[in-house]
């Protein structure tokens, strides 16, 4: 089976705090530097505060060591149950496209 070239993660932490500049603040720069990640959407609860987003990778192994790595030990160190999810974007490009999706614009793989 081959590994998709396109990997989206999707994490939410269940946390009770609204999200402030300081969360990203701090997070971004930490995040510049995760092995294949291209791009990041935060994501912020409506009505939960919980915090998340919605990551693009460039494989699943590396989509996997951030999850089981950096993300989840931010959650343990915050004290939050953590939820993830990868989803293949290889098998949904044709369609996103048809969608005007800003993931599968002309200039991106």
């Amino acid at each position: 089976m081959t590994q998709p070239n396109r990997v989206f993660l999707y994490a939410e932490l269940q946390v009770s705090a609204p999200f402030t500049e300081e969360v990203w603040q701090e997070a971004n720069p930490a995040m510049q530097t995760v092995t294949g990640l291209r791009n990041k959407t935060w994501l912020s609860g409506i009505n939960n505060h919980s915090v998340g987003g919605f990551y693009e990778f460039d494989s699943v192994q590396n989509a996997r060591a951030y999850a089981e790595g950096m993300l989840s030990d931010i959650a343990k160190s915050i004290n939050a149950s953590l939820s993830i999810k990868l989803f293949d974007g290889d098998v949904v490009a044709e369609a996103s496209k048809g969608m005007s999706s800003p993931y599968f614009n002309a200039q991106q793989p």
